[in-house]
């Protein structure tokens, strides 16, 4: 069944961003979703509500949503660092993800999702304003997790066997 979409108005969005954000904290991340498209649907650039939108994709990985679903945000972001670090942010909550499901090579893929984000945390350590640290934070989060976890590695390489005739 379709609806037709009620449209908010200007004024309201700070509040409904508030809302968002609230949501959120409550793990309630497809209410926040929710918000943040009606927020976008009258400001299509508010980095507010696209930064919020794509972390409340992210809380809920494992569930209906995909990273593929979150990344289609990371286009709408202004800055070199804000896509890079959220980049960073995706692949991360994604792995976190993987290993909670626990579905045969979660591992394997957990470990380069992990790594990933370590890369996407260096791009935007190397872009970061002053003063911020946050990729740093990210970047050492992800390395802890990978150290202490001996469980998550690289998938091992089959090396193709020669085929001998008889």
């Amino acid at each position: 069944m379709d609806f037709e979409l009620k449209s908010l108005s200007q004024p309201a969005i700070p509040e409904a961003l508030e809302r968002a954000e609230r949501y959120r904290l409550l793990n309630e991340p497809s209410q926040a979703e929710s918000i943040c498209l009606d927020v976008l649907g009258i400001d299509p650039g508010n980095q507010t509500a696209l930064i919020t939108l794509l972390l409340s994709l992210t809380d809920q990985f494992g569930e209906d949503v995909s990273a593929a679903r979150a990344r289609e945000v990371l286009p709408g972001l202004k800055g070199e660092y804000e896509r890079a670090y959220y980049a960073g942010i995706i692949s991360e909550r994604s792995a976190r993800a993987r290993l909670k499901q626990r579905l045969p090579g979660a591992n394997f893929m957990a470990y380069r999702e992990f790594t990933e984000a370590m890369r996407r945390y260096e791009e935007a350590e190397a872009l970061r304003p002053s003063g911020n640290d946050d990729a740093i934070l990210r970047w050492n989060t992800c390395a802890r997790t990978l150290m202490r976890r001996h469980d998550l590695r690289p998938q091992p390489q089959e090396s193709p066997q020669p085929i001998l005739d008889d």
